[in-house]
Formats: structure tokens, C-alpha cells, sequence
């Protein structure tokens, strides 16, 4: 994570916290393609597409920064978003739904994404996707076909990964976190490491050399580094498996450190530790289905 510590501090140290002290956000945009921009805040990284039908954005940030990311559009197009894409429900990128509806944006997101904001924010929320589906969705806007796929228990349960065909980008939210680390697999909210997996190599099988990669957090990439990314957990995996196979409880799991010979750096919010208790309850909870 050296080379990207910088961005990391800031996109990994505010996840989750929303109730927190807000120094100034340094944002950043960077162009895809004619019609496509990636902007990099505090939060999960937000896909931007502008043209001749108006805009529109994956993933949101944080509530606070909301009029901040407006501005940001702004420069490269005036007007408010046509639509919000969720590519789950966190609120590092899911907080600014609200603000961005009432501005005349309509969310769309997965059928769990719709149910788990429901739980918490309620059923009248602004929050809430307008739109919401199942398996897929595709947005035919700004010439381009943006195909929203599900994967289903990999970074949460209500995942999408978005295809641009046209540009020939993918957004990938959470599923990939591009900062030489490992990530946060909420089992809690239905999540897995196979999941994840998955989903990682299903992307590479449906992307080229020349796809740019998006992902949650860090820094844009491409098919060679999500590749990379792949081999890292599944590394990972083999690992967990081998220390579960020798130690068996979770408590002698994390006294074996099995993700120690990877040598990661590992950020305040999401310690070796957790990744391990994480990746343990998952690997189990997989098992326990065979």
C-alpha cells in the first residue's frame, strides 16, 4: 500500500464514519474516455458520465460532501445528476443519496441495496432507489451502454459491477479495493471471500487489455492489476484454509497470523486482525453449506 498510502489514508480512514470531523477534501478527477471521468474524494470513488443526454454517477460519498461533488460535476458539465448508481449499500457510498434525490437525481441500485436502506433509513427515505433490480440492468444514456451486473455474497449481497461498453471501463465498487491490500468482506451483510472471488475473476473474463478498472478505493488500473488483485486472494484464501485446517478455533487462527508471510500494510479501520476474523467466518460459513 506505499505507493498509494496517500489516497489511502484519506478514501480507507473516513470509511464508516460518518459522524466524524471533516478536514478538507482534496478532490481529484481523471478522464476515462470523451464521455467518462472517475472523481476521487473521501469515500468510494465516483464514475461520472457526461453528454448530450445530461449525467450521471455511480456512487455518491458521504452526505457532508455532497455540494462539494456537485461542484465537481459541474466543471465538466452543469446540472444535476439524471440518475445515482449504487454499487452497494455503504454509506461511504451510498451518503449523499438523499441530498442528490431531492436535487432531482433517481437511485438505482440492487433489490438487497433497496431493502437494507429501507431498514435503515426507513420507507419514505430519499435514500432509497427509485429503481432497483435483480440480475442486471442496462442504462442506455450518453451513448453508451452501461450494463449493471450482480454478483451475488461478494463484497456485500447486493453488488453490482458496471460495464461500459462503449467506453470500455468497468466500475467495480468494493468487490476491488486497488491499494496493494486486502479487503473488507462484510459478512454481516452477506458477504464472502469465495464471493469476491468470484466475482473478480468473472470481471477479468469479461474485460480486455485496454478495459480500465475502477475500483472502490484507490487508484484506476487495468486488466493486468486486477489479475494481480485475483492472485492476491486467492493467496489469501490458501493461507486461511491451510491455518484453519491446523488450528481449527478462530482464536488459534489469529494467534497463527496466517495472512502475515503476504506482508501487507493494513490501515486503522480494517487491521490483520479483522481481515483474518473476516475471511475465517466466511471460509466457515461456506464449509458448514457443503
Amino acid at each position: 500500500m506505499k505507493k498509494n498510502s496517500y489516497l489511502a489514508s484519506i478514501v480507507l480512514g473516513a470509511f464508516f464514519l460518518s459522524h466524524t470531523a471533516w478536514a478538507e477534501v482534496n478532490f481529484k478527477i481523471q478522464q476515462l474516455s470523451n464521455n467518462l471521468h472517475v472523481l476521487y474524494g473521501q469515500g468510494g470513488n465516483i464514475a461520472i458520465s457526461t453528454g448530450k443526454d445530461g449525467i450521471y454517477i455511480v456512487d455518491d460519498q458521504f452526505a457532508k460532501l455532497s455540494d462539494d461533488i456537485k461542484k465537481q460535476i459541474n466543471e465538466l458539465q452543469p446540472g444535476a445528476p439524471e440518475f445515482v448508481i449504487n454499487t452497494h449499500h455503504h454509506g461511504d457510498h451510498t451518503g449523499g443519496n438523499e441530498n442528490f434525490a431531492q436535487a432531482g437525481s433517481h437511485v438505482i441500485a440492487h433489490n438487497n441495496v433497496y431493502n437494507r436502506l429501507k431498514t435503515k433509513h426507513g420507507d419514505d427515505s430519499k435514500y432509497l432507489p427509485v429503481i432497483s433490480f435483480s440480475k442486471d440492468l442496462t442504462l442506455h444514456f450518453n451513448g453508451e451502454q452501461a450494463h449493471l451486473w450482480h454478483f451475488a455474497h461478494a463484497h456485500t449481497d447486493g453488488d453490482a459491477v458496471i460495464f461500459y461498453k462503449t467506453a470500455n471501463v468497468v466500475h467495480m465498487g468494493d468487490i476491488f479495493f486497488n491499494l496493494d491490500s486486502l479487503p473488507f468482506v462484510d459478512v454481516d451483510s452477506g458477504g464472502s471471500l469465495d464471493g469476491v472471488i468470484y466475482a473478480v475473476r468473472a470481471t477479468l473474463e469479461r474485460i480486455d487489455n485496454d478495459t480500465k478498472v475502477i475500483p472502490g478505493h484507490g487508484p484506476v488500473t487495468n486488466k493486468q492489476g486486477l489479475a494481480q488483485y485475483k492472485r492476491l486472494l486467492e493467496n489469501a484464501k490458501l493461507l486461511m484454509q491451510t491455518s484453519i485446517q491446523a488450528h481449527k478455533t478462530l482464536e488459534e487462527v489469529l494467534e497463527n497470523k496466517p495472512l502475515e508471510p503476504l506482508k501487507l500494510n493494513y490501515s486503522g479501520w480494517l487491521p490483520q486482525s479483522r481481515v483474518t476474523e473476516l475471511f475465517y467466518r466466511s471460509l466457515q460459513e461456506q464449509a458448514h453449506k457443503h
